[in-house]
């Protein structure tokens, strides 16, 4: 990441005073022309760094110069600490170093009240492997092609410029452009296999924010009114937002769902503690449904 990197640059010139461009970049593993920029960046910011050539030229900073640590609100530490510590859960392998670095610096080690973990509780090794793998394509703008399960378990082969990596409702998503649809998608990491980079760049700018509120997965939603016994109590806490508790301890809840088969499977997940009030073709549906189940076991 870059202002890991623009971190480790001061905080090298302030233990080293004087480094090359070429020293850096071999550190960094990145090109000299790279520095020059980070030189650039650090600069535009308000740090006194400057360049001088001949022996004992290089990047230094002006004499005298300290990070002025008393900038920074005592909250404002905390969320820096914080933030780099809820990153570090996405396995960016270099943030560790940047929060220890900061924490020393900042003399701060108030970060133990958050802990993140992004991962589900079954095993996610090859979504941790998918995930760095896409995340490195990002970073050097270079498509990828994978195999591609849609919600009906129908499999395809994408070629995707890949955008941005989201975090909602419980997943993680790729955003990308995908070429063989023509248009912008989202692809759920889980349901991508055989995924492959390509030598191919591509200049495509990912958009500043995706998530609005608008739903930008434009799929269109339903309104469902549901009956949950107070078994399911948990599960009304945990997901719904409008819910009123009956005299019995059960609750009449509703919730706007994405139209689709998942929402059967939704019901379903609440067992024989549901029952569908709204709409009707819905409660048709999975009477029907319940029917054929339950041949299975006649």
């Amino acid at each position: 990441m870059q202002i890991n990197r623009l971190f480790e640059i001061v905080y090298i010139l302030l233990e080293k005073k004087t480094v090359t461009s070429k020293e850096l970049a071999e550190r960094f593993e990145v090109s000299s022309r790279t520095i020059y920029r980070d030189v650039e960046t650090l600069s535009s910011a308000g740090i006194p760094i400057y360049m001088s050539k001949g022996n004992g030229g290089g990047i230094s900073l002006l004499p005298g110069f300290v990070l002025n640590k008393a900038m920074i609100t005592d909250e404002e530490k905390e969320d820096i600490l914080s933030s780099l510590k809820a990153v570090n859960a996405v396995n960016l392998s270099k943030t560790d170093t940047a929060l220890k670095k900061l924490s020393s610096l900042f003399g701060e080690s108030k970060i133990d009240w958050i802990e993140v973990d992004f991962s589900s509780w079954a095993n996610a090794q090859n979504e941790t492997e998918t995930f760095n793998v896409i995340k490195s394509s990002i970073l050097g703008k270079r498509a990828v092609s994978f195999s591609y399960a849609s919600a009906k378990g129908q499999r395809s082969t994408r070629e995707v410029e890949p955008l941005k990596l989201c975090f909602k409702s419980g997943a993680w998503y790729l955003y990308g452009y995908c070429r063989s649809r023509a248009d912008f998608r989202f692809f759920k990491l889980r349901r991508i296999r055989e995924l492959c980079v390509s030598e191919q760049n591509f200049q495509r700018k990912s958009p500043e924010q995706i998530f609005t509120d608008e739903n930008v997965f434009q799929e269109e939603y339903v309104k469902l009114k549901l009956k949950l016994s107070g078994e399911a109590a948990y599960r009304v806490y945990d997901e719904f937002d409008r819910y009123e508790q009956q005299e019995d301890g059960g609750f009449i809840a509703e919730i706007n769902y994405p139209k689709g088969e998942w929402i059967y499977y939704f019901i379903s997940t609440f067992g024989r503690h549901c029952e569908v009030l709204e709409p009707e073709d819905v409660r048709n549906i999975v009477k029907a449904e319940l029917k054929n189940t339950l041949k299975h076991y006649l």
